[in-house]
């Protein structure tokens, strides 16, 4: 039977590139290998024909041959030759599997240590009320690694060097055949390093590096709320093996308040108010976090009764304007009560009594309600 064409084997174009062309054999391979599928008698005759067309179009000089004169261009019976002496772990099969590993597991071709960014850091501030709504400049103080003077970074003692690991031969890797797979793994001995320390640097115990601490200057914006966060860029980790270093985020948590409790841009406060004040009214002074303000208090004013102060809350990083201030009224009971204060509230209590109705509307209701209730 005529041979296919090694395009449409593989289903790319003639002028796919050699990626291309590896991702579709990688592809076909998983699909088609026979240990994937020991009931499909045709998986193998599929797999050993998709191997055959990646050898030569992956090969360029076979590929323009191929290109040229089609499969007279190429050696058929070597291609076969070379299938059959391989076998399921020859060296095309092994090497694209290798591939496919050595990038999950980090790894890849070439012998070069793998490089990874350095961590993110987070350092947790507390802030006054007072600090989030107008922003401020602050110094902290974290640790940080830094390059060894003694062994200027190589972890090696000074007068020496770090030597080739003799297990992977500088590359980092080894492979390991797991019966027709060839995976790469990272190196046991140098974790990846390509190179052993015989004799450490003292001072650093081979590591390269040394922990000690730094000051930083740090804005925070006006505005911000508990959890927000300010990222000073590479001020994280170090990378490894000359990797670019993480961030560090500052994140913010907001202290308690006397007397503010926050709800995003909003402000609230409760508003402690005398019975006379209540009964009567009268101007009360209150705070803000931009002075005082004094709000009318009308007579006959109820516990549990807010006022809204506009624009005297909080201006947020991501607000287009300031939240506003509520203030919630609690009429205070009076305590430790002189005799005369008594006789005059007991005085007072019988004028009320007198017209109920007029002077005490709610408690008149809930008592009209509670005899109801009972009355069935």
């Amino acid at each position: 039977m005529a041979k296919r064409d090694y395009y449409e084997v593989l289903g790319v174009n003639r002028d796919a590139a050699d990626e291309d062309i590896k991702k579709a054999y990688r592809k076909l391979a998983m699909k088609w290998h026979p240990d994937r599928n020991p009931d499909n008698p045709k998986a193998e005759e599929h797999f050993k024909e998709a191997k055959e067309a990646y050898e030569i179009l992956s090969d360029g000089q076979k590929r323009g041959a191929y290109d040229r004169f089609g499969h007279a261009g190429v050696d058929p019976s070597a291609a076969a030759s070379a299938g059959a002496g391989a076998g399921f772990g020859g060296a095309g099969f092994g090497d694209i599997f290798g591939d496919i590993f050595g990038e999950i597991f980090g790894g890849g071709r070439g012998g070069r240590s793998t490089v990874y960014r350095g961590a993110d850091l987070r350092y947790n501030l507390e802030i006054t009320l007072e600090q989030a709504a107008h922003g401020f400049e602050t110094k902290i103080r974290v640790p940080t690694m830094s390059e060894c003077g003694a062994c200027h970074g190589s972890g090696a003692k000074p007068g020496t060097q770090p030597q080739t690991c003799p297990t992977c031969h500088g590359a980092g890797q080894v492979r390991v055949s797991q019966g027709p797979f060839s995976i790469a793994q990272t190196c046991p001995r140098c974790r990846g390093a390509g190179k052993v320390i015989a004799q450490p640097c003292a001072q650093c115990g081979g590591a390269g590096r040394l922990k000690h601490h730094k000051t930083l200057q740090v804005r925070i914006p006006a505005g911000v709320d508990e959890g927000d966060r300010v990222r000073l860029t590479g001020e994280g980790e170090p990378g490894v093996n000359g990797g670019p270093p993480g961030d560090l985020y500052v994140q913010t948590h907001i202290k308690p308040h006397a007397v503010f409790t926050r709800d995003h841009d909003d402000l609230h406060c409760e508003m402690p108010v005398s019975f006379a004040a209540a009964a009567l009214g009268g101007d009360i002074e209150i705070p803000t976090l931009d002075g005082s303000a004094r709000i009318k208090v009308p007579p006959e004013t109820q516990s549990g009764k807010t006022f809204r102060l506009r624009g005297k809350g909080i201006h947020g990083v991501r607000s287009q304007q300031h939240g506003d201030l509520f203030c919630h009224v609690v009429v205070e009971t009076p305590i430790n009560l002189t005799e005369r204060q008594r006789e005059l509230l007991r005085e007072f209590e019988t004028i009320s009594q007198r017209d109920a109705a007029r002077h005490n509307p709610r408690s008149k209701s809930w008592f009209d309600k509670v005899r109801e209730f009972f009355a069935g």
